[in-house]
């Protein structure tokens, strides 16, 4: 199994990249700079040379800057669209080229599709609320489905990915461990997490079932996300159990939006993202429910 893997240095990326090796596939990171660090074992190649005389079984397309690492100005907005559209557009334009093109394409998305809808339970079939997440995200699908005339396209419309080794969890395991836990604003809107060990399964069991040629190979939108998504105060509460320490604090709604600005909607605005089509190809999670996952990893 060859694996090319856009956005491979990441987060997610990094964690697939070892998964795939483990099981024995062949690991390519496609990168803007070939000298990009890389674990032993992983080529790295630029996008120069992606029409190379080269076959992937797979191609996963993960590239893009993170949209809560910096507040949302016209600059920072056209940075996450670039990030974004031009890596995806590259990768759909060779496969529509490629003599022989991959078995299934995986393309990153995320549940800012929806946009806000504060507690009204989603899924795949759901109707997004029109706003700047949602933009971002449609034209990110947008652009992997320009290649559907040549290979099955899976959407990974994912939720917040938890783990201590990066994201969010990571940035907040200091403040709680010092006693600065808070929950934000008035604490009920929805969080759709997801442990990045269950994302990890998600994606392998979806590039799989094209790899296997099953006559059900999915296509289209997937939500990853838990089958239970959790307020913010339960989130917040669970965290500080977990780390032992107290969290008594509170953000006001006004004052994330006044020093985030638009961004604060990642704060205060919930979403009920459920993974129904996941679910119904009858997907089991390892980490289903919040607190057994944060006392496993952080204890």
């Amino acid at each position: 199994m060859r694996i090319l893997i856009t956005g491979g240095s990441g987060f997610i990326g990094s964690a697939l990249t070892a998964r795939l090796q483990r099981d024995g596939g062949h690991v390519t990171w496609l990168s803007r700079r070939a000298s990009t660090p890389s674990p032993e074992g992983v080529e790295v190649r630029d996008y120069a040379s992606l029409w190379a005389d080269d076959r992937f079984d797979v191609v996963v397309n993960l590239a893009g800057a993170g949209i809560a690492d910096a507040r949302w100005s016209a600059s920072r907005k056209q940075t996450l669209r670039d990030s974004r559209l031009i890596p995806t557009g590259v990768l759909t334009e060779w496969i529509r080229t490629a003599h022989t093109p991959p078995k299934v394409l995986l393309s990153g998305s995320a549940i800012g599709w929806y946009g806000a809808q504060g507690d009204a339970p989603l899924d795949e079939t759901s109707a997004p609320h029109e706003e700047f997440q949602h933009r971002l995200c449609a034209d990110w699908e947008g652009a992997a489905r320009a290649a559907e005339d040549r290979v099955p396209v899976v959407l990974l419309r994912t939720g917040l990915v938890l783990h201590p080794a990066g994201g969010m969890l990571q940035r907040l395991r200091m403040p709680f461990q010092l006693g600065l836990g808070a929950r934000l604003g008035d604490g009920r809107q929805v969080l759709s997490w997801i442990a990045r060990e269950d994302w990890i399964d998600a994606a392998v069991s979806l590039l799989r079932a094209h790899l296997d040629g099953a006559a059900d190979a999915p296509t289209g939108a997937f939500n990853l996300t838990a089958p239970e998504p959790v307020a913010n105060t339960r989130f917040t509460r669970a965290l500080a159990d977990a780390l032992r320490r107290p969290a008594l604090l509170a953000v006001p709604a006004k004052a994330l939006e006044l020093g985030l600005g638009e961004m604060a909607t990642l704060l205060v605005d919930g979403q009920c993202v459920l993974p129904a089509r996941l679910q119904q190809r009858g997907h089991a999670f390892a980490w289903p429910q919040l607190e057994p996952y944060l006392e496993s990893v952080l204890r």
